[in-house]
């Protein structure tokens, strides 16, 4: 059987690049594409990061009971949307994957699959360390949205909040305050997984 090993922390706790080695140090890992109504940033690929769809294809989804889990934010920039569908991605049967998500989606396909299918992979970083790097990053965009990514690093406070976590069983915590170590840190614990 096959496990998905799932990614998470805070905004800007350094997830992405993470996840973004791991894929390539793993390339026998699957990948579960999510789906979000937000707007494509600069950067960003149809397919890679999410795939980008509208209200309308949601909804179809929906009626057609695709939809595993679905998180709604209400930002300053209007309702986005994010989920994970059941659309012929995941055979646990064959592959192990490598997912990168929130902690209400880990709990969520947890639910779904089994808890022995989830390995949480849960990214930390010092609070003033991530509110520099988002107002780094948010000043690389065309139009910055400062007043989203204060809203986001404030949510995140209380999604990834200490009675959250233990909630979702997450026992195990990656600091990630030097990337090569964390990512030597995560290869081990894998590892214990997949022998």
């Amino acid at each position: 059987m096959g496990k998905i090993y799932y990614v998470m922390g805070k905004s800007c706790s350094g997830k992405d690049t993470i996840y973004k080695q791991l894929k390539n140090r793993h390339p026998d890992f699957r990948t579960i594409v999510l789906y979000t109504t937000r707007p494509i940033r600069e950067g960003e690929k149809d397919g890679v990061e999410y795939y980008f769809v509208d209200q309308k294809r949601l909804r179809e989804m929906q009626e057609a009971d695709k939809i595993i889990e679905m998180r709604s934010y209400n930002t300053k920039c209007g309702v986005w949307n994010y989920f994970t569908a059941d659309d012929g991605q995941i055979d646990l049967s064959h592959y192990n994957y490598l997912v990168i998500g929130t902690l209400v989606s880990y709990r969520a396909l947890k639910e779904y699959f089994g808890e022995n299918a989830l390995v949480p992979v849960y990214i930390e970083v010092e609070d003033g360390t991530r509110l520099e790097r988002a107002i780094g990053r948010e000043r690389e965009q065309a139009v910055p949205q400062y007043a989203e990514m204060c809203r986001r690093f404030l949510a995140d406070e209380q999604d990834f909040s200490e009675e959250n976590l233990k909630k979702a069983g997450i026992s195990r915590r990656f600091e990630n305050r030097k990337l090569d170590q964390c990512l030597e840190e995560i290869e081990t614990y894998i590892e214990s997984y997949t022998g």
